[in-house]
């Protein structure tokens, strides 16, 4: 599903058009809920300037995957539109939803950067989608196709997680790759939530 989107929008991005309401409602569905600005799938400069374009539609984009590897979720569950402008100003992203790669979630973290020129395109996204659909043992240190969050610090930072980083890395936990290693096993030093396979 999400390579067919990335498809689409890779088409419509190409020929010079911008979606401005890039929702799973609108995609997977067929539900005109149309009118105000979506504000749970709208890039920030879209909303405080009324600034739309293919990269804030990159920025949707990343909202419509996590719905979708969420299994159809409440983007921000029931936090009112104020407090999600606030959260993004302040640089809270979605965290990834369960079972989710971390591939994946690195991606929308990489659409959801806040200047919207350090996003990636849409021909970046599908042909990341590509490579990893072709090899999904890849790590994200394997696809260069654009910067990625390389340290668990940074990955943290960008969830409002910063104090989980000493317990990362007293437990081991280096990179992005290292977690998938994880699993519900106790690790000393470890929040409840918190296990390594090791």
């Amino acid at each position: 599903m999400l390579r067919g989107i990335a498809v689409g929008m890779t088409y419509l991005s190409d020929m010079g058009y911008v979606h401005r309401d890039l929702a799973a409602r609108n995609i997977l569905v067929d539900d005109n809920l149309g009118g105000k600005i979506p504000i749970r799938w709208t890039a920030p400069e879209a909303i405080a300037y009324g600034k739309f374009s293919s990269a804030s539609d990159v920025w949707s984009y990343a909202i419509v995957m996590w719905e979708v590897m969420s299994y159809g979720e409440r983007p921000y569950w029931e936090m009112s539109n104020q407090d999600v402008i606030l959260s993004i100003e302040e640089g809270y992203r979605l965290p990834a939803p369960i079972g989710c790669p971390v591939t994946l979630h690195q991606l929308m973290l990489h659409c959801w950067q806040k200047e919207y020129s350090q996003r990636p395109s849409f021909n970046n996204v599908l042909s990341f989608l590509d490579k990893l659909i072709i090899n999904p043992s890849n790590s994200p240190e394997e696809m260069p196709d654009y910067p990625l969050f390389i340290s668990i610090g940074d990955w943290l930072d960008s969830i409002k997680m910063s104090q989980y980083k000493s317990n990362f890395l007293a437990a081991g936990y280096t990179t992005l790759d290292s977690i998938t290693t994880m699993s519900i096993e106790p690790v000393s030093g470890c929040p409840d939530n918190m296990h390594s396979s090791s």
